[in-house]
């Protein structure tokens, strides 16, 4: 194993010094990367891969009707000030994050979509250059 340079040596009582250590294996690279491997070979369910746009979108159709129940009854209820006040001021806060998480729900499908096919030309051209390279 080599030796760290005097800049990276720090002293091991400190609970830093773990942090700041380098990693010296490529596979610890590979296990902490967030990214799914080129290689893996296992296929994925719809449910899988559309999962949390799916639930965001939910939630935030949820979120959204409630906004419109709070902003109506806000408008047609005849209620004290006080109650109106929050009514008014909340319904529409939750229109505005209901209808955010549906389009970012709704913008996250084509971006995976598009991952997927990106996913598929990759391995295509890796098993291509495999084929090639081991000839």
């Amino acid at each position: 194993m080599e030796a760290l340079p005097k800049a990276l040596e720090v002293n091991e009582k400190s609970p830093e010094s773990k942090d700041l250590l380098p990693s010296q294996t490529a596979s610890s690279l590979c296990i902490s990367s967030r990214s799914e491997s080129v290689w893996t070979t296992n296929p994925r369910s719809n449910w899988e891969i559309y999962r949390k746009p799916i639930v965001i979108m939910s939630v935030g159709g949820a979120i959204l009707l409630f906004g419109v129940v709070i902003t109506c009854l806000a408008y047609t209820l005849n209620l004290g000030d006080k109650s109106l006040k929050v009514l008014k001021m909340i319904g529409p806060a939750f229109l505005s994050l209901g209808l955010m998480m549906l389009v970012c729900g709704l913008v996250w499908v084509p971006i995976i979509k598009k991952k997927q096919k990106q996913r598929q030309k990759s391995v295509f051209f890796q098993s291509l250059k495999s084929f090639f390279l081991n000839r």
